[in-house]
């Protein structure tokens, strides 16, 4: 008897120090989560964004991004690293390009080159005939370690985020699992950069952002709107920012929307001047009562990851007004179509976007 406890004592003081003492990658930062506000308002529950119809993309899964393009196929990013082409309702499905990494966000300049922020390469534009060419992959000298969003301007600029300067999705194991890190971290330092072609220079516009994902450009083109995700908030920013820390009150940056109820991932421009945003995620109670004790969350890594404290599915989309107004909010408390990262309008669709969904969902307008 008298061994079997020594081996019992042995076991929990190797599991206590394993708990409190093996290395994990994150230096977590204190900070005071907002009291969720839980799905209330204009995000009170519905189910408007249930039974979506689904586009087969065979084996591909993850549309995370969605687009129509200058010859009016629709264009997606799935997490095989391709980019695939098609008709608007799916059919002639092709490979357009796979450029070896993941592309998360893309837009089209002037010429019709898909521009594209892929979160290993970097800032990078296919033509149409398929020829793919870095940008940009440094700014200051500094890799773009997660290049996750990007619009292009009428001037021909490009915005793009680089979500986190500390965690590479090709370091850990994919763009998920580097965005899970970052965010339980909380050392904010995503931010913002503006690529200019004409002179083929790069500089950080914003900075300070908890996981800097989404971003879109007013119509006049004089601010951007940019999702901080891991800190549940909408951000206006002048374009004309350089090097702007959004941690200190300034006159070219504001906060639009705050304390949202997920997590905020994708923004696309709608018709009618409306800005659609995605929720990859609903809160995590349980996230948010560690923001304050870093202990706790390191901890947490320490746990297998069946543990870990991830939100569960949730479908949820939203779209507002320049100003802050929201008009409309489509939800789908079911989470069938997983982590719908955001929503891309046409005339007659909606196309729902999403980082792991096996197939391309969508509903008539």
């Amino acid at each position: 008897m008298k061994k079997i406890v020594l081996t019992i004592v042995a076991i929990l003081f190797l599991l206590a120090a394993y708990l409190t003492l093996w290395p994990v990658p994150i230096e977590p930062v204190s900070w005071n989560a907002p009291m969720p506000p839980g799905y209330s308002g204009p995000h009170a529950v519905n189910t408007k964004l249930a039974n979506l119809k689904m586009i087969s993309l065979g084996t591909e899964e993850g549309p995370e991004h969605i687009a129509i393009g200058k010859d009016g196929k629709l264009y997606t990013t799935v997490a095989s690293g391709n980019i695939l082409r098609m008709n608007p309702d799916g059919s002639a499905q092709e490979v357009f390009a796979n450029t070896g990494g993941r592309v998360l966000g893309f837009d089209f300049d002037a010429a019709g080159n898909l521009i594209a922020a892929d979160a290993v390469k970097g800032l990078l534009s296919i033509n149409p005939e398929k020829k793919i060419t870095v940008l940009t992959d440094k700014v200051n000298g500094e890799p773009i370690r997660y290049a996750d969003a990007v619009v292009v301007a009428k001037s021909g600029k490009m915005y793009l985020s680089d979500a986190s300067t500390r965690f590479a999705p090709k370091d850990w194991g994919g763009t998920f699992e580097a965005s899970v890190l970052d965010i339980l971290e909380q050392a904010s330092t995503g931010r913002i950069l503006e690529y200019d072609p004409a002179n083929k220079t790069t500089r950080v516009a914003a900075k300070g952002f908890s996981f800097a994902n989404g971003v879109a450009l007013s119509q006049d083109e004089q601010t951007l709107f940019v999702n901080e995700t891991g800190k549940y908030r909408v951000w206006k920013i002048s374009v004309n920012a350089r090097d702007l820390d959004i941690s200190t009150p300034s006159g070219q940056a504001k906060v639009l929307f705050d304390n949202l109820p997920g997590y905020p991932d994708n923004l696309m421009r709608g018709l009618d001047g409306k800005i659609w945003l995605g929720f990859a995620k609903p809160r995590n109670p349980t996230i948010d009562k560690m923001a304050a004790k870093p202990f706790m969350r390191k901890l947490t890594l320490r746990l297998p990851r069946v543990m870990w404290p991830i939100p569960k599915a949730y479908g949820h989309v939203m779209a507002f007004t320049e100003d802050g107004k929201i008009l409309a909010d489509l939800q789908d408390p079911s989470g069938a179509y997983p982590e719908t990262t955001a929503v891309t309008e046409t005339a007659d669709r909606l196309f729902i976007q999403s980082l792991h969904a096996k197939g391309l969902g969508w509903m008539p307008k």
